[in-house]
C-alpha cells in the first residue's frame, strides 16, 4: 500500500515509480500511448456521471502529464474530483496493434506559481498559453492483448503489488 506525501493512503505513484517497479509493462504501455497523439480521458462531472474527452498526454521526467486549455470541462472536472481513467487510442481497424492500454489514478494540478515545473513542461511540449497542467498519480495500469491468437491476456498492476496476469480462452 502506498502513501502519498500528504498522508493519503493508496493515492498512487509517479509514472517513474511504476516504471521502476514494472519496467516491461511500463515500456509496453508507454509505447502504446506513443503510437498515437490523441487518447480518451474519462473524468467525473459534478453529478458523478462520466465525461469522456480527447487528450494528448506526455511522459516526461518520470511523470505522466496532462496539459489542457484554460477553463476546459475536463480541467474543471479534475479540479473538483481528481480521479481519472485514460484509454490509449485503439488505432485504425480492429487489430489493436500492441493491445489495449489503460491508466487510472488521480490528477494533481501544478499551480500557476510553480513556474519552474510549468516552464520545463512548456519548453518540451510548447503548449498554447495559458494552460492547465496536471501530473498523474497512477493507481492502476491495465494492458489487454491477444496471445497466440487464442488467449485474451489481461495484465493488471496496482501500487505495492506485482503485475497480475490473467489468461482466458
Amino acid at each position: 500500500m502506498s502513501t502519498h506525501t500528504d498522508g493519503r493512503r493508496d493515492a498512487g505513484v509517479t509514472w517513474g515509480a511504476f516504471a521502476a517497479a514494472e519496467p516491461d509493462l511500463a515500456r509496453t504501455v508507454q509505447e502504446r500511448f506513443a503510437a498515437y497523439t490523441h487518447h480518451v480521458l474519462a473524468t467525473l462531472r459534478k453529478d458523478g456521471s462520466p465525461r469522456t474527452t480527447g487528450l494528448e498526454v506526455r511522459f516526461l521526467d518520470g511523470e505522466l502529464w496532462f496539459g489542457m486549455m484554460p477553463g476546459s470541462m475536463k480541467a474543471l472536472d479534475l479540479r473538483r474530483d481528481p480521479r481519472f481513467s485514460l484509454q490509449a487510442n485503439p488505432g485504425e481497424g480492429t487489430t489493436m496493434g500492441g493491445g489495449d492500454a489503460r491508466i487510472a489514478g488521480r490528477a494533481v494540478e501544478v499551480p500557476e506559481d510553480d513556474s519552474e515545473t510549468r516552464a520545463r513542461y512548456a519548453e518540451e511540449v510548447e503548449p498554447p498559453e495559458p494552460f492547465h497542467l496536471f501530473r498523474a498519480e497512477v493507481t492502476e495500469v491495465v494492458r489487454t492483448s491477444v496471445e497466440d491468437e487464442k488467449y485474451l491476456v489481461v495484465q493488471v498492476w496496482r501500487p505495492g503489488a506485482p503485475v497480475r496476469t490473467l489468461r482466458r480462452t
